[in-house]
């Protein structure tokens, strides 16, 4: 179709405007956001359209078609072949067209619009004991529409199928308007039902012409094939099924509307069992027996009936993917083999005999019947598309090839051809996925960057292709073919059946209007690669990217656009924490992926031009928290906090920042300057002139100021003194325990020397004598203000200082304590990337530790005080994405603190809750899982927070009636606590004092205070 001129281009818009009632964008930010899906392909739309119900869709079908604009009909994104992405409009249904219209258990049905996440559906359907059989890794983002147009699966495809299994009839528009009700059957004619006149007469003539080369050209005995259109479901002895026929299609033939869809019962208890092989191939040949189809004689599973006698799931990987992960049994390659029953005896018992009948082939197993244990073992395998993509050393690695299939019995032969075929070539890959249907994942180090490795990767699709059809399998099992694979069906086809998928398309589509280049003549699989407009040498940044060579277009590459930040709050599958603020809007550019795109674009500079100076790019990083949750949640390691800092760093350079970067950025500065007027200044903050004040640093009307402490934890430490016994470690005074909550710094202090630590303060760091005024002296600092307002030379410079005074320190081995997490993730990290070309900084960095871990070892044998009580609250966000919780939550099991703390984020992340035009969000983000689980907590139950900022929200939200009645309770950090639990005593066996002999605030850059 040919291109439009700027004013044809205005005509479009305005008349796209005028006659859909949903969203239409032509803005260069929503445009950037659909240019990739989850696959190596990119291309740029021309607009993104977002209707609110099958009209919109007609309507904007109308005016694209009487523009010769081709339309991309798009879901979650998450397609692996490149179909999910084109040229023209993008029909995005995730914004509206996503409700459940009904759901009938009787008759175990549902009708969904496109838009429809499985996991709400399946949430929908759970308390009938219902489910949607296909479940996809990406269960929790991915849509109904997408799964239709792709024909997925998932690892219960061994029990439920494929969604072409699973569908009863669609609702479809074609390119032409034409309405479609594809069902199973045929009309008075012999034509498949649901067809309007010209299409009736156009399928049924090609098929009654064809019928010998549909009953020939397909390969059998083959359970995951999902390559090419499955025109054999059109022959009478299939049942003329059309709805069959058109799941898988990828778009190209119809846009579909509604889907009614067949719901599966599922089984009250289930048992993970897990086999270990030596190898990868052992399991890959037992895989296909452990299946009733290929079963040797005498394997059989006990436990009365058979409904759930038979495995549910045969999932398989090496330890090549898995690598360190713990509850697995001994071996080199497992299988992952769920087994459902009534009750949980039943469901035990019949994996019991699994592992008997399987044991001549297996190194060990393990029988998982916890279901959170469960989670965590399935979590390994539907986040290995993103971690398959960096292989063990680092280097990346893609799809292309991610989802081929064999028949399951020559799953091991195939397995080391492939491997032999990827030696061959020079690459590497790790395989996993479905090995009971025979299918295979991977993610495989192609260099799509050069033309050599362009030209590699090419070649080796070629043989590959040849490969499976030579194990007579299927280019795809799973995910479609789109544009990866489709150039090369004819290798499984033949070029007769291939030509006839041509003809069937131009029935329905003689316009060629939908998804053009996808599954029919489709474009070269290593045109359009997404890697071809970024720079081929890395830009100049400020961090250094240790994990991406120092390469911040690397670092960007990591979102390969698996979507896992894209988990709304409603799903049970939500990661720990990221991604707050898409949780909270629902929209894509307020994503970690959304965010990864405009970025990547911005680096292209064909649709982002305006480079570093994009307000694209910064409206989509103004809602980003900088929680740092992508660092641990995103299957890739994606750290968007980072790549934020980083942006506005270049964004602001040389030009005004926004108030709240001079107010709350530079924090620490304000508040050491601000501390001997403490007490006015609380009382100039409770009156009128607050909001004045508020108002010029960038503050939201909503927030109160915090009020600064009366002393500072420094200052009660010089008046308090030093402990003189038990091993040293140094305390670090970060700003806010020291101005803000030094009560948090008193109550660790106890509970450290109750333990028989000896914790002292690193001394200030001094400034420059100027002419004939006193040397002064100001606190030493993290720099975590300065980076998350990305002012990263002063960050820098702030930074530096640290180290010149604690490297003689953390020389003699004293470990550097730190009890605000937020202080404690910028020291660990982001200092060390700051400063990279500093030694010191890294050792800096290996010395730090967190309250809890401190305890727990350094005193390991020490018992803290027994508090037997339930607890509540939040893990900061920073501690679950950098430091971890595992020390914190031994030690409060060994105090009697029991239960689990929330995930999420508190919403307000320093300064991010405080700035003007975020309080809604923050509020939102709170709301996620922190004030829920604060509201339903009984009076017994103990509020632990040890972030300041956590601890804010709860205070401020609760102030402003968001908590209820918490009968004056506040979040309190684990150290107070303890504190609390040790007596009333001033001091306890290990706080004995001396005076400061002399050290102070003037005290020397090589000594700590004592």
């Amino acid at each position: 179709m040919a291109e439009r001129n700027e004013t044809e281009q205005r005509q479009l818009e305005k008349e796209l405007t005028a006659a859909v009632r949903g969203e239409v964008s032509f803005a260069a930010a929503d445009r950037a956001l659909m240019t990739m899906d989850a696959s190596n392909y990119r291309r740029v739309p021309e607009a993104v359209v977002a209707p609110r119900d099958a009209e919109d869709v007609a309507v904007a079908l109308r005016v694209c078609r009487e523009h010769g604009v081709p339309v991309v009909p798009r879901g979650g994104g998450t397609s692996i072949a490149g179909q999910a992405t084109g040229t023209g409009v993008v029909l995005d249904f995730t914004r509206h067209m996503r409700r459940i219209v009904s759901l009938d258990p009787e008759t175990r049905t549902a009708v969904v619009q496109p838009g429809v996440i499985l996991d709400d559906l399946r949430a929908a359907a759970a308390p009938h004991g219902l489910t949607f059989g296909p479940d996809p890794s990406t269960h929790s983002r991915c849509t109904l529409g997408g799964m239709i147009g792709n024909n997925s699966c998932g690892s219960h495809s061994v029990a439920w199928g494929t969604t072409a299994d699973n569908v009863r009839e669609l609702d479809l528009l074609t390119y032409g308007g034409e309405r479609v009700r594809a069902g199973r059957g045929t009309d008075p004619t012999g034509a498949p039902t649901g067809l309007p006149p010209r299409l009736r007469d156009g399928v049924k003539a090609l098929v009654d012409a064809e019928l010998a080369l549909l009953r020939t050209g397909y390969p059998h005995d083959l359970p995951r094939r999902i390559s090419g259109y499955a025109l054999d479901a059109l022959l009478p002895e299939a049942g003329t099924d059309l709805a069959r026929a058109l799941t898988g299609s990828e778009g190209t033939l119809g846009v579909l509307t509604e889907a009614t869809v067949r719901l599966v019962e599922t089984p009250a208890a289930r048992v993970l069992a897990v086999l270990a092989y030596p190898d990868e191939s052992a399991a890959a040949e037992a895989a296909h027996t452990l299946l009733p189809r290929s079963a040797p004689k005498g394997f059989e599973w006990s436990g009365g009936g058979t409904q759930w006698s038979h495995p549910m799931t045969v999932e398989g990987m090496a330890a090549d993917l898995v690598g360190a992960a713990t509850g697995l049994p001994k071996g080199g390659a497992w299988l992952f083999v769920e087994m459902g029953g009534g009750s949980p005896q039943e469901a035990t018992a019949r994996a019991e005999a699994l592992c008997r009948a399987a044991a001549d082939g297996t190194t060990d197993h393990a029988l998982v019947t916890d279901p959170a244990g469960q989670r965590a073992l399935w979590r390994i395998r539907e986040d290995a598309s993103g971690t398959a993509t960096r292989l063990t050393d680092g280097s990346e690695a893609w799809p292309g090839w991610e989802d081929c299939a064999v028949p399951p019995a020559q799953l091991g032969p195939y397995l080391r051809d492939f491997r032999a075929l990827l030696a061959q070539h020079g690459l590497r890959g790790t395989p996993y996925g479905h090995f009971g249907d025979g299918c295979i994942h991977i993610r495989i180090d192609f260099d799509l960057l050069t033309a050599p490795g362009i030209r590699r990767f090419r070649d080796f699709s070629r043989d590959l292709a040849a490969l499976v059809v030579s194990h007579g399998g299927s280019l795809s099992g799973e995910h479609g073919d789109g544009q990866a694979r489709a150039e090369l069906l004819p290798a499984m086809y033949g070029q007769e059946l291939v030509d006839l998928f041509g003809r069937f398309k131009d029935v329905w589509d003689p316009a060629g209007g939908l998804n053009p280049g996808m599954l029919v003549r489709p474009a070269r699989l290593d045109d359009n690669l997404r890697f071809d407009v970024l720079p081929r040498r890395p830009v100049p940044v400020e961090f250094g990217y240790p994990h991406d060579n120092g390469d911040f277009t690397a670092a960007v590459r990591r979102c390969v656009g698996v979507a896992k930040c894209r988990v709304p709050q409603s799903s049970p599958s939500s990661p720990d924490v990221m991604c707050p603020s898409f949780r909270a809007t629902g929209e894509e550019q307020h994503s970690t992926r959304g965010r990864a795109r405009l970025l990547h674009e911005m680096l292209a500079g064909e649709v982002i031009t305006d480079g570093w100076r994009s307000p694209e790019v910064r409206d989509a990083l103004d809602l980003c928290l900088s929680c740092k949750g992508c660092r641990s949640d995103c299957p890739v390691g994606v750290d968007m906090a980072t790549y934020k800092a980083e942006f506005l760093h270049h964004h602001y350079a040389g030009r005004l920042r926004p108030a709240a970067h001079y107010s709350m950025g530079r924090l620490p500065q304000w508040l050491h300057t601000a501390a001997p007027a403490a007490p006015a200044l609380n009382l100039l903050a409770r009156s009128p002139a607050a909001a004045v004040a508020k108002r010029l640093a960038g503050i939201a009307a909503e927030r109160t100021i915090p009020p600064l402490a009366v002393e500072p934890f420094t200052r009660w430490w010089w008046r308090r003194g030093a402990p003189t016994a038990g091993r040293t470690v140094i305390l670090w005074p970060d700003t806010f325990t020291n101005f803000l909550a030094p009560e948090v710094g008193r109550a660790a202090v106890r509970v450290l020397e109750a333990a028989g630590l000896r914790p002292l303060l690193p001394p200030t760091a001094p400034l420059r004598r100027t002419g004939l005024l006193p040397r002064r002296h100001r606190p030493l600092c993290c720099g975590l203000t300065y980076v998350s307002t990305g002012q990263l030379d002063r960050a820098r410079a702030v930074m530096r200082r640290t180290v010149d005074v604690l490297a003689p320190l953390l020389r003699d081995g004293h470990p550097l304590v730190v009890l605000e997490p937020s202080c404690a993730a910028a020291l660990r990290t982001d200092l060390p990337e700051l400063l990279s070309g500093d030694p010191r900084a890294a050792t800096l960095a290996s010395s730090v530790l967190t309250f809890a871990e401190a305890l727990v070892t350094l005193a390991p044998d020490w018992q803290p005080p027994r508090i037997d009580r339930p607890v509540t609250g939040q893990t900061h966000c920073h501690q679950h994405a950098v430091l971890g919780d595992a020390a914190d939550r031994r030690l409060r099991e060994r105090a009697g603190l029991t239960g689990q703390l929330q995930g999420g984020c508190c919403g307000l992340a320093g300064n991010f809750g405080f700035e003007r035009g975020h309080y809604d969000v923050s509020v939102a983000c709170a709301e996620d899982q922190l004030l829920p689980a604060v509201r339903e907590s009984g009076p017994g139950v103990e509020i632990l927070a040890d972030g300041f900022s956590c601890r804010t929200q709860l205070e401020q939200l609760g102030q402003a009636g968001r908590l209820g009645q918490l009968g004056g309770r506040r979040g309190r950090h684990l150290a107070e606590v303890l504190a609390e639990g040790l007596g009333n005593s001033l001091e306890n066996a290990m706080g004995n004092t001396v005076g400061n002999g002399g050290a102070g605030p003037g005290a020397g850059a090589g000594e700590l205070y004592s």
